[in-house]
């Protein structure tokens, strides 16, 4: 019981952050710059981490409620969130053609990426939907070892993707160069 605990939690996790959002495009743009990657990445899939455990551990289930009744006021706010990330990368890419260009001589510090990784992923409520609540109440179903095999699933697919996305991009940069 515990292998099909596990591929749940991985593809429900894997299905909710496969959606490009503010965090992914992030994560796109430095694998792209090639800069602090392994710290954004680490970053991220920590971040998820943290509030998948707090989802399985039961905190969907305390807050199933309020979420249930706010809904669409948090829903709202998700989307006018990432309406506003999406207008602010629109700008600086009309103010500057190349501004996902692997050519950007301007060199971020790392308490400068981690800050806004942490603004990015932190500060999006989908994010708490996604991991806390739909993840925490989708391992409602299940108990014991298999609980534990769920949210391993879902923490596993968070570093697959987010690994995947900052390496993968670090490996296209010469390509998308060209």
């Amino acid at each position: 019981m515990m292998l099909p605990a596990y591929a749940t939690g991985f593809a429900l996790g894997f299905s909710l952050i496969l959606a490009i959002g503010a965090q992914n495009a992030f994560v796109l743009r430095q694998g792209l710059l090639r800069q602090h990657v392994l710290l954004v990445v680490l970053f991220c899939a920590s971040a998820d981490t943290l509030l998948i455990l707090a989802g399985v551990a039961g905190l969907s289930a305390l807050i199933a409620d309020a979420v249930g009744q706010y809904a669409s006021v948090l829903y709202g706010l998700a989307a006018l969130w990432l309406a506003g990330y999406g207008v602010m990368r629109l700008s600086s890419a009309i103010r500057a053609s190349d501004a996902m260009s692997t050519n950007v001589t301007t060199v971020n510090t790392g308490r400068a990426v981690l800050t806004t990784a942490a603004i990015l992923t932190l500060g999006n409520p989908h994010v708490y939907l996604d991991t806390v609540v739909l993840i925490g109440a989708v391992s409602l179903q299940f108990n014991g070892m298999s609980k534990l095999a769920y949210g391993a699933g879902a923490i596993t697919a968070s570093f697959v993707f987010f690994f995947m996305l900052g390496y993968g991009a670090s490996l296209l940069a010469p390509t998308m160069q060209r």
